[in-house]
């Protein structure tokens, strides 16, 4: 991802804006991304020192001399850096390496007091103990530091597709200083909606979110006094990016704050489809599904139920009261009774909050929360709500408490 100061976005008045990515300016960068591309290539299996050093030298010879030209170098040198391999750390071997050889250089100092040290000799020597080379051992003896791990392969996005998600890259950028996100999105396909929705939860940006005539409204803040510290918060919002960039058309209006001063401006940015149906921003993978969720779906497969689980329910919508997106929803193969599961074990209070007014405001779905008892929420919230339900749990989702949980919610009067 780039940083902030990789991009040569420009005050004006109350608005902060990018550099226009014109065909001219999308060659250049698809130019320099295929020649740094090259270059990695060429270093293929030389220290990371030499491979960044010759990344550096090759950018700065393309370079024509103008700030925003440097910039841009700089930022296309980044993303391609970001897709290099490199070997992983052998940090214990190195450090037992490094402890043995040096205790032992320093005894044959000892053993022959004011005579010349034979560095060579020593070398030669540990080495043969250890079934390896002199040079093999000097060359492993700092294997742990990052600039000595050794380029493994070049996995580089095609020039033209970066240069064709360069402004969404620039714009995750900006997003790092930004505070708070509204978005519209629209997208024909209702799986988008669902990987989308499911991102922001997944990256606790707690988004409220407003069904339109023909698509959603997103406002994604959150407590920033926990987050205007470290920045965390931001860096939540840049990676929300691809996926609002997923949906077939859709715009955001961020609040930023820019510069030393990080003065208050308004960022905007808007996009879609691209002629042949991709996406500018590179698409937007599938969230993750959180560890407990996987573990608790593991747990309840292997149970002897009629329920069986459905990955992909649909987005529950309450007109005027808000929108709740399920993790899972719950079918019965007795009677085809769906219960809807959500788990809110790694989201805040305010969220477990939402979830109980959006109950109460007359959700008619059957559906089952699972709170994390970290957050300090009792079961009674939904009171004696016949269609919902609060599971508190401790380490683990317990998949026999969820079944009895479930046959409950399924003898309710919803559909």
């Amino acid at each position: 991802m780039l940083t902030a100061d990789l991009v040569g976005a420009r005050r004006r008045g109350s608005e902060l804006r990018l550099p226009p990515t014109d065909a001219a300016r999308r060659a250049r960068i698809a130019s320099l991304a295929a020649d740094l591309g090259s270059v990695a290539r060429a270093h293929l299996g030389e220290p990371r020192d030499a491979v960044e050093e010759a990344l550096r030298v090759a950018t700065v010879a393309a370079e024509t001399g103008a700030p925003a030209e440097r910039r841009l170098g700089e930022a296309v040198r980044k993303l391609v850096s970001d897709e290099l391999r490199f070997e992983e750390p052998v940090r214990q071997e190195a450090i037992a390496c490094r402890r043995d050889t040096f205790r032992r250089a320093a005894a044959a100092r000892r053993a022959t007091p004011g005579a010349p040290f034979d560095r060579a000799a020593v070398l030669e020597e540990i080495a043969r103990d250890r079934g390896t080379t002199a040079a093999a051992l000097e060359a492993g003896l700092y294997a742990d530091r990052p600039g000595a791990q050794r380029l493994l392969a070049v996995e580089a996005t095609a020039p033209a597709l970066l240069a064709a998600a360069f402004e969404i890259r620039e714009a995750q950028a900006v997003l790092l200083r930004a505070t708070k996100i509204e978005a519209t999105v629209r997208a024909v396909d209702a799986a988008i909606y669902r990987r989308l929705f499911r991102t922001l939860k997944f990256l606790r940006l707690l988004p409220v979110i407003t069904a339109g005539k023909t698509g959603y409204r997103i406002e994604i803040d959150g407590p920033l006094s926990l987050f205007q510290g470290g920045g965390r918060y931001g860096l939540q919002l840049a990676v929300a990016l691809p996926a609002i960039a997923a949906c077939d058309v859709w715009s955001i209006e961020a609040h930023v704050r820019w510069g030393a001063e990080r003065r208050p401006l308004r960022f905007r940015l808007s996009g879609g489809s691209t002629p042949d149906g991709s996406m500018p921003g590179g698409g937007a993978q599938a969230a993750a599904q959180p560890d407990e969720l996987a573990a608790f779906i593991t747990a309840f497969e292997r149970l002897d139920s009629a329920w069986r689980i459905d990955r992909e329910p649909a987005v529950l919508d309450l007109p005027g009261a808000g929108l709740c997106v399920p993790d899972l929803a719950f079918v019965r193969a007795t009677d085809g009774a769906c219960v809807y599961f959500e788990l809110l074990g790694f989201w805040s209070r305010e969220a477990v909050f939402r979830r109980v007014d959006l109950v109460k405001a007359g959700l008619p779905q059957r559906i089952l929360f699972a709170v994390s008892k970290s957050l300090r929420v009792g079961e009674a919230l939904l009171g004696d709500a016949p269609t919902a339900s609060l599971y508190v749990f401790g380490r683990v989702i317990a998949a026999k408490e969820i079944l009895a949980r479930l046959e409950a919610l399924a003898g309710g009067s919803a559909s």
